[in-house]
């Protein structure tokens, strides 16, 4: 058995999302199954090394899931041959100037998004990275995730014959951390820092759009700071600069209208965290982060608008679960495979910076639809 090694630099994964679902889940995964399986002769193994500043954290870190390696110089790292693929997971204000000295440096770019805090800084590292000739990718998980795949099959097979509209609900309640503790960095909240609502979700809805229902044309976009005040990791106060919640609303090339809802500032009452609803000329559909539900015109209810009596039809009721017919993998492994195969084997991968350029453009005309109180065109990038 040939096995393809791949040193990876792995920035940042002392946090939680990097910790649980690119090391743990993703990478050391990827390890304990014997790698990424090309063909019955050939492997790819990812050999990762823990970087970040804080030394202790790092060896807890790595002692704790059977990781070898541990640094604190970045630097020195990116002069490493053995490692020619860096990923970065660590604060937006940070990413562009570790990936840009990964770029000088030769290495290939995994990363998360956003991939900076302006579309310029952005779009700059796509074009920067081009010319280096190295390989890049960006993170874009959702799209493997089971609901969404789910409906992606719906969407292929011609389901729902026209699509009319798209309503996304995300988010969850976020305490304050007064009464009980903040379930969110306190940075999230900060503009100062890089925080927002906007900034985080709606690099998540281009791509979620772009990919199902058309490249996002136009955009109208409301935030709002509904909590003032939160409680830090030391239960310090402080005041909350930037949005936590956004009301956007898009418009694609195919002429679907799509809503998205994203708020850290409302309790759910709804099948998950995310939903997406997608009406069509022929069915319906809902989907979470695993299940989906269809209902097909030939089983929707006829309602009769009355007031004055209970609610006589249970709208849950007409509603079918779709079946899981296939075993689902992690979202973010199944991304993290296919780009260690485009590493290797030059297989097509085509969520590299560019997309991640994408989503930050759409944050900042969201911003901007925000304060201008205005619709505003997404211009084409590249």
């Amino acid at each position: 058995m040939k096995q393809h090694r791949v040193g990876i630099i792995m920035n940042g994964v002392t946090g939680r999302m990097g910790t649980n679902q690119h090391l743990v889940r993703s990478i050391l995964a990827i390890r304990k199954q014997g790698g990424v399986k090309l063909n019955a002769d050939e492997t790819i193994v990812p050999d990762p090394i823990l970087i970040g500043r804080n030394e202790n954290k790092l060896r807890a870190l790595a002692d704790a899931h059977g990781v070898e390696k541990v640094s604190t110089d970045l630097d020195k790292l990116l002069k490493d041959k053995d490692y020619p693929l860096y990923f970065d997971a660590v604060t937006t204000q940070q990413r562009v100037e570790n990936v840009r000295k990964a770029i000088a440096a030769g290495k290939h770019i995994y990363c998360e998004k956003p991939t900076a805090t302006n579309t310029a800084e952005a779009l700059a590292l796509y074009k920067e990275a081009q010319k280096a000739g190295i390989k890049h990718g960006v993170v874009q998980d959702k799209l493997w995730l089971p609901g969404l795949l789910k409906l992606k099959y719906l969407i292929d097979t011609g389901y729902f014959g026209r699509i009319l509209s798209v309503r996304g609900e995300f988010g969850y309640w976020v305490f304050d951390g007064y009464e009980q503790t903040c379930q969110r960095p306190s940075w999230n909240y900060r503009k100062e820092d890089g925080g927002g609502i906007i900034v985080d979700m709606l690099c998540h809805w281009r791509y979620v759009i772009d990919n199902l229902f058309g490249a996002v044309k136009s955009v109208s976009c409301m935030g709002a700071t509904h909590i003032g005040k939160r409680l830090d990791e030391s239960r310090k106060e402080y005041a909350c600069t930037s949005d936590d919640a956004a009301y956007a609303t898009f418009l694609t090339e195919k002429g679907i209208l799509c809503h998205f809802n994203s708020s850290w500032c409302v309790r759910v009452r709804r099948d998950d965290l995310l939903t997406v609803q997608v009406d069509g000329e022929k069915g319906s559909a809902v989907a979470g982060l695993r299940k989906c539900w269809v209902q097909h015109d030939s089983f929707t209810p006829k309602p009769v608008w009355n007031p004055d009596i209970d609610q006589p039809i249970n709208f849950y009721s007409s509603w079918e679960e779709m079946p899981s017919n296939r075993e689902y993998d992690n979202a973010f492994k199944i991304q993290w495979e296919m780009f260690l195969r485009h590493l290797v084997k030059d297989e097509p991968f085509r969520w590299g910076l560019l997309e991640g350029a994408k989503g930050v453009q759409l944050a900042e005309l969201g911003l901007q639809s925000w304060e201008k109180r205005a619709w505003l065109d997404v211009p084409p990038l590249g």
